[in-house]
């Protein structure tokens, strides 16, 4: 057998951030903390901000569900961002189109619930009816006010606007308009994961009982909001972690619209549509269907972070799950979760950043220091076998097989592995029930190279 020639991993051109620490784990014990995350769907989804920046920035742990890897979605659009940079607001700006998008998505989930249009238009225009702006750059300084969602009968809905056709965006004016209708503060009642998206009912129930407020729970595609037309009364039994929560406040968003105005009218009709000229205001409106990014670990990430550094306590509804509980779970999900996660543990504690290999067909990717340093160096294949290295292969491998995934994988400028995860032939399946089971594995690694006849050729001609 040919000795294998170990690569340096190969690092990226372009890296824009700092490495932090291997394991979510501090070394002193100071600022440890145990994050928390839940079983939905047999998905690990961990929610809270704190937790996620935690997981991923150390260790590379998990991927933003609706992100590329890392956590980042944000739903302001960049190129808006940077147009209206002269306004140094700190709030998401997106256009009016993708606006209308979020109201249709929660009018289709409010008639999901049985509401007639009718209701459904009313609670919809009470909720993206124009707000006022919560901070206002006056003399340079930021000024914030009582509260975003406290207003007055007589208060000003202050909107920024701009001529797209002169100006280059450092320019902006604050422009002014009376309102004759006010708004209520918004109800922060409700389970941390929903937020009140809509205040029903008449204008006399508005003013005799400002604590009622239509709640219905919806959940769709993982997104979830919280609304209604029902009045419910606030019984003040929700703690005040969910009510100081992020996600149940209303999120607010600057909606760039359009308005046309003549500048130069004239008599003649074609002069004046000549003149006619786009310009373009930022208002300030609630959003009506929040999106939350979430990370989502995979089961050997999970399991790992709850059995080998102990930093992750994963829930199933209220109740938290122990470390052979999950063993059991998890090997039902997924059936060869034992093997793979055996093989995740030995390159994580090895240095290495194991990632799902599915992309490239193979069951690892390992990455030294993480993704955004360097690219992948290997594809794993893992196989549990017993002393003899027989057993019940997974994935049977055919010459033909083995070489279109060595192939695939050379073509990425990575090495095929396969790593034999070999037990005793004499253990029972009930020492396989428990993690413990591990510390009677050996692993044998095995880097697959394919065999060029001319290359060898040419060095034997060398010599």
């Amino acid at each position: 057998m040919a000795e294998a020639v170990f690569h340096p991993p190969r690092r990226k051109r372009r890296v824009f951030e700092a490495y932090e620490s291997p394991f979510p784990v501090d070394v002193g014990g100071k600022d440890f903390r145990i994050c928390q995350a839940e079983i939905i769907n047999n998905n690990v989804i961990v929610r809270n901000p704190e937790d996620i920046e935690q997981l991923y920035n150390k260790g590379y742990f998990g991927k933003g569900i609706l992100s590329r890897s890392r956590p980042v979605y944000s739903i302001s659009d960049p190129s808006l961002v940077t147009k209206w940079q002269g306004a140094n607001i700190n709030m998401p700006i997106i256009t009016s189109k993708k606006y209308q998008c979020h109201v249709q998505w929660a009018k289709s989930i409010l008639q999901e619930q049985g509401f007639d249009d009718c209701s459904i238009t009313k609670i919809l225009e009470n909720y993206t009816k124009p707000l006022e702006l919560p901070f206002l750059e006056e003399d340079g300084a930021e000024q914030t006010s009582n509260s975003c969602n406290r207003m007055g009968p007589n208060t000003e809905n202050t909107e920024l606007c701009r001529q797209s056709s002169t100006d280059t965006g450092n320019a902006v004016a604050l422009s002014c308009e009376n309102r004759n209708e006010g708004y209520k503060k918004a109800c922060l009642e409700g389970d941390p994961a929903f937020y009140p998206v809509a205040v029903c009912g008449s204008k006399e129930q508005e003013q005799s009982d400002l604590k009622e407020i239509a709640e219905v729970s919806c959940q769709k595609h993982g997104f979830l909001m919280q609304c209604g037309c029902k009045a419910k009364e606030n019984t003040g039994q929700r703690s005040s972690e969910a009510i100081k929560s992020k996600e149940c406040a209303p999120e607010y968003v600057l909606v760039q619209e359009e308005e046309e105005g003549d500048l130069c009218p004239e008599d003649d009709s074609a002069h004046v549509q000549e003149n006619l000229v786009k310009k373009e205001k930022l208002v300030c409106r609630r959003n009506p269907f929040r999106i939350f990014e979430y990370l989502q670990l995979t089961l050997e990430e999970a399991f790992f972070l709850v059995y080998a550094l102990g930093c992750l306590s994963i829930y199933y509804g209220e109740e938290p799950l122990t470390i052979l509980k999950l063993w059991e779970i998890f090997s039902e999900v997924k059936p060869n979760f034992k093997t793979t996660y055996m093989a995740y543990h030995y390159f994580r504690s090895k240095g290495w950043v194991p990632k799902v290999g599915l992309k490239y067909g193979t069951d690892l990717l390992l990455y030294r220091k993480g993704p955004p340093f360097y690219h992948a160096s290997y594809s794993v294949i893992a196989e549990l076998v017993d002393d003899n290295f027989e057993g019940p292969l997974r994935r049977p491998l055919s010459w033909k097989s083995l070489s279109g995934l060595n192939r695939t994988t050379v073509n990425a400028s990575k090495e095929l592995m396969l790593c034999y995860l070999i037990r005793p032939s004499d253990m029972s399946e009930k020492e396989m029930s428990t993690p413990e089971c591990m510390k009677k594995i050996k692993v044998q690694e095995l880097i697959v190279s394919r065999w060029v006849s001319s290359r060898e050729r040419s060095e034997q001609d060398e010599f």
